[in-house]
């Protein structure tokens, strides 16, 4: 009897620079990919990759808040691949990622969570906030919707 290979589960962070792609077996994590290149650029070249690689069951996004743009892409690309080729599409907030800091959104505007409530805030100074990918994924909170969450501020 042939053994199973195990699956592997996709994290990707699109929404800041650098993009990030963290690769889980068993929940934690075991390669990590980056690149500071745009996210219309180089997303799916970088999930080709890692689908090539390892037995993907699971794609996770941070779905928002964030770059409405990168947001847009990596949710097409990442419910395209779910479509084609039947690997889960799954989301999570930025804020599971970021250690619950501000997430840029335009000009001095930010991003941030009070409570459960997500609002936007003017800073004077640029928040140097960075994504990081977890080592373990057991805790990650995944949201029921894969559908982008987008956080629009007052104009």
């Amino acid at each position: 009897m042939q053994k199973a290979s195990p699956e592997y589960i996709l994290l990707v962070v699109p929404i800041a620079s650098p993009l990030l792609v963290g690769v889980y077996k068993d929940g934690e994590l075991t390669d990590t990919l980056s690149s500071t290149e745009k996210t219309s650029d180089i997303l799916l070249s970088l999930l080709e990759s890692c689908m090539e690689r390892y037995n993907v069951s699971k794609i996770i996004y941070t779905r928002g808040p964030g770059s409405y743009m990168a947001i847009k892409l990596a949710y097409i690309t990442i419910k395209t691949i779910e479509i084609v080729r039947g690997i889960k599409c799954l989301g999570c907030s930025a804020f599971a990622v970021n250690g619950g800091q501000p997430v840029k959104a335009v000009g001095n505007l930010y991003f941030i969570k009070e409570k459960e409530t997500i609002i936007t805030k003017k800073f004077e100074q640029p928040a140097n906030v960075e994504f990081i990918l977890p080592q373990s994924i057991h805790d990650l909170e995944i949201d029921e919707e894969s559908v982008p969450e987008y956080i629009l501020p007052a104009v």
